[in-house]
């Protein structure tokens, strides 16, 4: 029997596989996964026949792509470390719906640290604050006041733990005793940034961590990438705090206005460069107007006119449409 495909026993066990030998957000491995289901992907990974919606030569990439990463002793290794992590498949009862908007770009499976009951949320319930992780005190400040007005509403705030505003955010929650959830680019055993170890170990005691990589798994510029999506999927609306020209922030609002999310923007000093891209979304009408947490609930309330589907033309090299590429 191949290697793989006797580790792939059932649909959970072929999805952490395939989450530790594929890449995230990979549209030709989604379309088959969903076609076929993950344990029939994995024995056709490790076969030679035909692979739908290949031809011969994308299909002998496909399978260099997948099979090269680790040997089969060492991914059976690697599986049985993992087996302490909860996983959250889309069998799940609390695997979040809304990840399924990305159609064949979802995750292919998540691991989780606390409280799973967060994903069961209605999609308005989860706002994402993101931003500069050079923030200004300024966008402290305004983070600050943002979280403590969606925290009186019962609102989860979700961000991805890094330093700057979403620190920010994440700290303003737990103060509150609200609910937060942060989505790592790294696995959720391998706190990251070093300096929120504490941070991330608070959240997931009190709150949930998030990631589609598995356990030991170290961030890289792509992977940060691949999170945006997850970031603005997750979410009724995503709010840019501070950005500048070229903030990795911008790849989630784009990802969010894809999807037809909401999003919004604080204004900032024209003179600070760390609100530049925060302003520009505004400028172009990519980001409605935020200046309270008042403006994000009658946002999400529908006191306004439905999101508009525009594209943000973003610097994502991964973008769903390639107009949503920067400028």
């Amino acid at each position: 029997m191949p290697a793989l495909t006797a580790l792939a026993r059932d649909d959970r066990s072929a999805r952490v596989l395939l989450s530790m030998i594929g890449t995230p957000a990979d549209v030709a491995t989604g379309k088959l996964l969903t076609e076929v289901g993950a344990a029939e992907l994995i024995s056709i990974a490790e076969g030679d026949g035909p692979v739908s919606g290949m031809d011969r030569i994308e299909a002998a990439v496909w399978r260099d792509r997948l099979l090269s990463v680790a040997a089969p002793d060492r991914l059976a290794e690697r599986m049985v470390e993992a087996s302490e992590f909860r996983v959250i498949i889309p069998s799940d009862p609390d695997w979040p719906t809304a990840l399924n908007d990305l159609g064949h770009r979802a995750p292919y499976a998540l691991w989780a640290k606390g409280r799973t009951e967060l994903l069961a949320e209605p999609l308005p319930q989860r706002i994402t604050l993101t931003g500069a992780r050079a923030a200004t005190s300024y966008g402290a400040h305004v983070t600050e006041e943002l979280c403590g007005d969606l925290a009186q509403n019962g609102r989860t705030l979700v961000a991805g733990a890094a330093y700057g505003i979403e620190a920010s955010a994440h700290r303003a929650a737990l103060v509150r005793d609200a609910n937060t959830i942060a989505v790592l680019a790294s696995g959720v055993d391998r706190p990251y940034p070093a300096g929120h170890a504490d941070l991330i170990d608070r959240i997931a005691r009190e709150g949930l961590l998030l990631s589609e990589v598995p356990p030991s798994v170290a961030p890289t510029r792509q992977r940060f990438i691949d999170r945006s999506r997850i970031l603005a999927a997750l979410s009724g609306a995503t709010i840019i705090v501070e950005a500048g020209s070229r903030s990795g922030s911008l790849h989630t609002a784009a990802e969010a206005k894809q999807l037809g999310r909401f999003v919004g923007a604080v204004p900032g000093p024209i003179t600070s460069a760390a609100s530049t891209g925060s302003n520009l979304l505004l400028q172009s009408g990519h980001a409605r107007v935020i200046t309270n947490g008042t403006d994000i609930m009658r946002m999400l309330e529908g006191e306004t006119s439905t999101p508009a589907r525009s594209v943000i033309r973003a610097e994502a090299p991964h973008a769903v449409s390639p107009k949503s590429r920067v400028l």
